[in-house]
């Protein structure tokens, strides 16, 4: 469904990506994890089509995206911090949204403005919301018009632990209805129970692209945390 061969990208002299090689496919759930500066923001941006590359290429639903627009339309994104107009309330940000789209709003997932009952709070300001009352809103962007791909940036950072719980229910049920979601996360023991495959970035490059199932195999232990600490080498774990 992703297919990127051989995409770099420097800023001002540094390489961000190197040489980045990745074949994903739908009906999983993919973690894609790595130290801080390792290049995931710039990856998922690369895929978005907010950052071009210097060489290499990039196909979704094998078509190349490069100078394309359209196949955005089959992704839903929800960045790790959410930005919207402090002066407008929710209901007017999801009727503009709906509207862009030419979308009937009975035709729209309401999954999780339902799950969050985002409709008692929908005369409220953006700009007075709370951390995880964006990223609530975020999720229900993100998952609204039934995209086929998925890319959701540290999706659970302030949310409560009961939204964490429906967040997740949510993302299960979208794998189980073929879709292909990326997640990164710092919160690895939010992933365990909902990823199949992890990517690890570092430095720039693809250090490892292993199923959840082998990289627990291989390493012994059952917590996603400690099997990749182990690969890593990570000694006291």
């Amino acid at each position: 469904m992703i297919k990127i061969e051989n995409i770099s990208k420097i800023f001002s002299k540094q390489v961000v990506l190197d040489k980045v090689n990745l074949t994903i496919e739908k009906a999983r759930c993919i973690a894609l994890i790595g130290p801080n500066a390792s290049g995931k923001t710039t990856l998922i941006k690369s895929i978005l089509g907010l950052v071009i590359p210097n060489e290499g290429s990039i196909t979704i639903m094998g078509k190349p995206i490069y100078k394309e627009y359209l196949y955005r339309q089959h992704i839903g994104y929800m960045p790790q911090i959410g930005r919207y107009p402090d002066n407008m309330t929710i209901a007017q940000l999801f009727k503009m949204i709906v509207d862009l789209r030419k979308t009937k709003w009975e035709e729209c997932d309401l999954d999780l403005i339902n799950l969050f009952e985002i409709d008692k709070i929908n005369s409220k300001r953006l700009g007075t919301l709370s951390g995880g009352t964006r990223q609530k809103i975020s999720a229900c962007l993100a998952f609204l018009f039934h995209p086929e791909i998925l890319i959701l940036d540290e999706p659970t950072a302030g949310l409560d632990p009961v939204s964490t719980e429906l967040l997740k229910e949510k993302i299960k049920k979208e794998k189980n209805n073929n879709k292909l979601i990326l997640i990164t996360s710092h919160v690895l023991s939010d992933l365990d129970d909902l990823v199949d495959e992890v990517i690890y970035l570092q430095d720039g490059k693809i250090n490892f692209q292993k199923s959840i199932d082998l990289l627990k195999q291989e390493t012994g232990e059952i917590k996603l945390s400690r099997a990749i600490a182990k690969v890593m080498g990570y000694t006291g774990v």
